[in-house]
């Protein structure tokens, strides 16, 4: 049996199991969550409410989630003296999903990010991003409606893996000097140096993930997003080793852009996906001129993190984003804004992102209806005008309403 230091197990509730490389749901799993800092104390908790509330009407009364709350970041500093205990990663590890608010992190100095130690530790490898537009939120673009994309970044390698040293520091000293005697390679004695790794290993179970889920959703086109260009034997090899995957992994199912061209005159048969590359800079050119030409993105962690938050301003912002960290089988589901301390506490927060991260959740869980009844009544709230203040500022003849009430007509749009 599981053990922790400070964490009480519900006295109901059942755990999530794997079987044949399956998750095996019960009827009342036991679900780790984490309120994070700020406004994540108010959108998660908002989302949890919801989610409750539309697993009820959905099964009536036959489903439910049993909650543990965890602990991340100013909470957990609190509790247990440290930032991301060894409480949170057990349980998220041995129930398998989890729901997740932010979690401030420091710019330059102070701590490492939760985040990245939450997904390192558990090997949470592909950060998983739907970007779509829901009718009635606000954008910068004329045709949000053909925004339809996901972004998979590879969660653990390149410049976020960790590796870096500051200017003028031992490490730093060290290292230039190895390049500039074993590679004649000159650094500057004050320049910080960071380590960009990007591996075959990782790029290859992230494409790989990225196609599964293609199959799973019926999405037909998945592009490689690189600088391999410059970078060829990072970046270069990310677009490489995608292209190996795609060949000899799923080399049934799946073709190259020239393939399409030359065997089929562009037209896609139905039952292939195809595989292609872009560019990074041309790339973000391309999902504000035509991202109706693209379905599934696969980028390195820093090119996909510069990636997503741009894709979410073409649908509204951060606010009505959707994400999920994933392994192979363990799932974080969480908020994907920050923790915005100017107004946490004053229950205006937006909880959207919240909450259609929980309903990512409900479908991982297979819980197809539920999650439709949330989506539904969320979409149905948004179009009727009801919004926070963040999305009613961009809207004319809008009041805003606050988070609670935007939680009570959703609630009341599920009927």
């Amino acid at each position: 049996m599981v053990e922790f230091d400070k964490l009480e197990l519900p006295k109901e509730g059942t755990r999530i199991t794997i079987e044949n490389g399956e998750l095996l749901v019960p009827h009342d799993p036991i679900i780790p969550f984490i309120e994070g800092d700020g406004i994540g104390r108010e959108v998660i908790n908002i989302a949890r409410h919801i989610l409750d509330e539309g697993v009820k009407k959905a099964y009536g009364g036959t489903h439910q989630i049993v909650w543990l709350e965890t602990y991340a970041g100013g909470k957990a500093k609190e509790l247990y003296g440290k930032l991301l205990p060894d409480d949170t990663i057990t349980a998220i590890a041995h129930f398998f999903v989890g729901l997740k608010g932010p979690v401030r992190t420091p710019v330059s100095g102070g701590y490492r990010s939760v985040n990245v130690q939450l997904r390192q530790s558990l090997d949470l490898y592909a950060n998983i991003r739907p970007i779509f537009h829901i009718e009635g939120v606000p954008t910068p673009i004329v045709h949000p409606e053909t925004v339809d994309l996901v972004i998979f970044r590879e969660n653990t390698e390149d410049l976020y893996g960790g590796l870096e040293w500051p200017a003028k520091s031992e490490p730093a000293k060290q290292i230039g000097n190895f390049l500039f005697q074993q590679l004649k390679v000159e650094t500057r004695i004050d320049a910080s140096l960071g380590l960009k790794v990007i591996s075959e290993y990782g790029t290859k179970r992230i494409m790989r993930k990225a196609i599964q889920y293609a199959l799973i959703h019926d999405r037909k086109r998945i592009t490689l997003v690189h600088k391999g260009n410059i970078m060829k034997f990072t970046e270069g090899a990310f677009r490489e080793w995608g292209y190996e995957v795609a060949k000899e992994e799923f080399g049934d199912i799946t073709l190259t852009e020239k393939e399409l061209e030359e065997k089929y005159n562009g037209t896609l048969p139905a039952g292939k996906i195809v595989v292609n590359d872009r560019i990074t800079d041309a790339m973000f050119q391309e999902i504000l001129l035509r991202p109706k030409n693209y379905d599934i993105l696969v980028a390195p962690n820093l090119t996909g993190d510069y990636m997503s938050d741009a894709a979410a301003a073409l649908i509204g912002g951060l606010g009505v984003a959707p994400g999920v960290n994933m392994g192979d089988h363990i799932a974080v589901f969480e908020a994907i804004h920050g923790t915005a301390p100017d107004i946490a506490g004053k229950n205006i927060a937006n909880p959207s992102s919240a909450i259609l991260s929980g309903i990512l959740m409900l479908e991982y869980l297979g819980w197809q209806k539920a999650a439709s009844t949330v989506f539904q009544a969320v979409r149905k709230t948004i179009q009727n005008g009801k919004v926070t203040a963040d999305l009613a500022r961009l809207l004319k003849g809008i009041t805003s309403v606050s988070t609670t009430e935007f939680a009570d007509r959703v609630i009341a749009n599920m009927n």
